[in-house]
């Protein structure tokens, strides 16, 4: 594609619509990961192809290029998202008063409740879809502000280290359906309180 061309294509992108919707230069990005994380989160990882977001958001076939380079620049920039995301909500949970076994508990239900309400993502995040990671400094980063966050949640990064560990050990073995702790019959939005329950059983001894 020369010059040209990608000034065509980057303005039929903005200027597509979606029932007579257009999208303007400033929310095109938005709307194609809004896209993005519905199909993730609808559909399935291997249904969200750059084609497929295109199509959600209602913009041509080459507007997804105009901000992601690949499909993997797109994975990367979600993870991102959700990692920005769940430390945004970590931070909150950690402003609850209480001693070291109630933010402990708090702190996982938080963890949780973003689990319950992005699987899809919290695969992506912390899975083997990325192969690539060192290339993208930032992941790491992002990565390590989790733990981070918890540490100093808890005022002891060691502390936090092993309450992450445990907090997504159980996550994990929850998507993956190793585990039964009700949400195969009730669903994913039990999990929080049920991480409340077995955190504080497992950290009972911990230094309050």
């Amino acid at each position: 594609m020369n010059d040209q061309d990608t000034r065509t294509a980057a303005t039929a992108a903005v200027t597509a619509s979606k029932g007579g919707r257009g999208y303007h230069h400033g929310d095109l990005r938005n709307g194609l990961l809004e896209a993005a994380r519905t199909i993730l989160e609808e559909e399935s990882l291997a249904a969200l192809t750059l084609r497929a977001v295109a199509r959600k958001a209602g913009v041509s076939h080459a507007a997804p290029y105009r901000h992601f380079p690949n499909h993997e620049a797109l994975l990367v920039e979600l993870s991102i998202e959700g990692f920005d995301e769940l430390r945004e909500a970590l931070v909150e949970a950690a402003k609850a008063p209480g001693s070291e076994s109630d933010r402990i508990a708090t702190l996982g239900a938080a963890y949780m409740r973003f689990v319950a309400a992005r699987p899809a993502l919290a695969r992506l995040m912390f899975g083997g879809q990325l192969p690539n990671r060192d290339q993208f400094p930032t992941l790491g980063l992002k990565a390590d502000a989790i733990g981070e966050t918890i540490g100093a949640a808890l005022h002891d990064n060691a502390l936090g280290l092993a309450v992450w560990g445990a907090m997504h050990g159980l996550a994990m073995l929850v998507l993956e359906n190793v585990i039964d702790l009700g949400q195969r019959r009730s669903g994913l939005h039990v999990l929080p309180a049920r991480a409340e329950i077995i955190l504080r059983s497992l950290f009972a001894t911990s230094r309050d």
